[in-house]
């Protein structure tokens, strides 16, 4: 009933922030419905996993922040915010309206689509997954809970004979050209 009560609410929010959108065309984050509430730290998470008491973000469009208090976490927002409405407006894209719900747009896959089977050997084999959604962004990062990179790229080392430990990204991407370029479609 509770969660029912909270999408109400929220729901509400974003229709009286669209409604209000139309007085202006510049809007700015407090021109956004936002929610900002209290949350569980989970103690048992690695330290690189920067958990807060606080969140905040914008109702149907996917920014968010945390921090130690309800102020920080707005102060964070605010600097996500921004950041997002100048990639936005670098791109040529309208910001989106306030109250409207926005799509995640997934990443690009244009650099990895060149390494297409190496993709798939290298999650089998590396990630010991079945399968997973990768894109330009993703990095050895995600697929671990480690403080380094360090146990992946010893294994990329012994199964692929090559050396990828000063690409600090981490991003595949790169990782599969430096194979490529070591061993051109030999990875077996």
């Amino acid at each position: 009933m509770r969660s029912l009560l909270v999408r109400l609410r929220d729901d509400i929010r974003r229709f009286w922030k669209w409604c209000c959108s139309f007085a202006k065309t510049d809007w700015e984050l407090e021109d956004y419905p936002i929610s900002i509430k209290r949350q569980e730290v989970d103690l048992n998470l690695p330290a690189r996993f920067t958990q807060h008491p606080c969140w905040a973000r914008v109702l149907g469009w996917h920014i968010d922040a945390g921090g130690a208090s309800k102020a920080e976490a707005m102060n964070a927002l605010r600097e996500q915010f921004a950041k997002r409405k100048t990639d936005w407006l670098k791109t040529g894209k309208p910001l989106p309206r306030p109250g409207v719900r926005v799509p995640i747009e997934f990443a690009s896959q244009e650099r990895l689509s060149a390494h297409a089977e190496l993709a798939e050997d290298f999650i089998h084999r590396i990630l010991g997954l079945e399968s997973a959604w990768i894109s330009d962004e993703s990095s050895l990062s995600n697929f671990h809970f480690e403080e380094t990179n360090g146990e992946l790229v010893a294994k990329i080392r012994e199964v692929y004979g090559v050396d990828v430990s000063d690409i600090e990204s981490g991003k595949l991407w790169e990782i599969f050209d430096r194979i490529e370029q070591a061993k051109p479609g030999d990875w077996s």
